[in-house]
């Protein structure tokens, strides 16, 4: 039987976690406390914005144990946070890490929630320093305060999209939802580990060094993460930016995997792409000018494709879509909503 944290007790689990963020995370900076006081504290960089975001995900809600690994459960629930810092075009410098978890919760899957966080900290020397344990009586939760910084005056918003600016996507949304659904209708899951679409729902890659270098280029006018799925966050920089957006559906990216998933499932590909979230693309708008410019900076770090999907407009909250045969679709910009999702 696997030790659980009934036998060890909430100090007992906090020294394992000490323990472990000392040998694999990264080191804590000079002028910075980190856990083992009543308060972490640090000291801001002169000349540097603190950025800072929160997320929570919670067993049932927004994963599912069965599908999903403890380390890999721990790289996807850092990796969304990350991901916020990063669509504003900064880098994350410390995590503060709340679990609420059941009393006969295995210790090493703990560990290995926590070995997932510092795997997508590492790379970035940013650290866990502080956080809080509580007992669950139901689901287990993970909730995550993520710190960054960035440049003063260099961070990109949603709110500065124009008319007539370029609207631009990173890579190939939808490819987690349709891995989710896979996993969802499969009767075994053991041999789909590899399979490229249950890979970018159980182990998302955020897009937080691409939005860095859209952020150090300058040709950006706004800039949101897809978490909330394509369609709902461009909803968003519609909103803040007071703007509308016309899609052309020949120009969205669907990858073949997509595509062959969206046959097996009966669905409309463009429909996988455009509402259903757990991606952490970037959506970018810029003058038609930087387009090559944006594109540049992106592919100067790898190999993630941009594609230009089409325009801001000027009609406050008018979202279209120019299908194939030219006919003009009003869009709703629904995207992944918590208290009116069902599920």
């Amino acid at each position: 039987m696997s030790e659980t944290l009934t036998e060890i007790g909430e100090f007992g689990l906090i020294d394992r976690i000490h323990e472990l963020l000392r040998v694999s995370g990264a080191p804590v900076p000079e002028k910075t406390l980190g856990i083992g006081d009543d308060c972490a504290f640090f000291q801001p960089r002169p000349g540097y914005d603190i950025l800072v975001t929160c997320d929570c995900i919670v067993e049932g809600r927004h994963y599912l144990t069965r599908f999903i690994s403890p380390v890999n459960l721990g790289r996807r629930a850092m990796s969304l946070n990350i991901s916020d810092i990063g669509a504003m075009g900064g880098r994350p410098l410390y995590a503060l890490v709340s679990l609420g978890l059941r009393a006969d919760t295995a210790v090493k899957d703990v560990e290995a929630m926590y070995l997932g966080f510092v795997e997508e900290l590492n790379p970035f020397d940013a650290t866990i320093i502080g956080g809080n344990l509580t007992k669950s009586e139901g689901a287990n939760f993970i909730d995550i305060t993520l710190i960054g910084e960035i440049e003063a005056g260099k961070s990109v918003r949603r709110s500065g999209a124009n008319p007539g600016d370029a609207l631009l996507i990173t890579g190939y949304p939808g490819q987690a939802a349709a891995g989710l659904q896979i996993l969802l209708k499969a009767p075994s899951v053991h041999d789909l580990e590899d399979h490229p679409l249950v890979r970018a729902y159980n182990t998302p890659s955020h897009r937080a060094r691409e939005g860095w270098a859209v952020a150090h280029s300058g040709l950006a006018t706004a800039m949101i993460d897809t978490s909330d799925g394509l369609l709902g966050d461009l909803g968003h920089i519609c909103k803040e930016s007071g703007v509308g957006a016309l899609l052309i559906q020949e120009n969205l990216p669907v990858s073949s995997a997509l595509q062959d998933a969206a046959r097996q499932m009966k669905r409309d590909p463009i429909d996988l792409v455009l509402k259903d979230s757990d991606d952490y693309e970037l959506i970018i708008t810029c003058p038609p000018e930087h387009v090559d410019g944006i594109r540049s900076a992106i592919t100067g770090l790898n190999d993630i494709p941009v594609t230009e999907i089409g325009r801001i407009t000027e009609m406050a909250g008018d979202i279209k879509l120019k299908s194939a045969d030219g006919v003009y679709h009003n869009l709703t910009a629904s995207g992944w909503d918590h208290f009116s999702t069902l599920g």
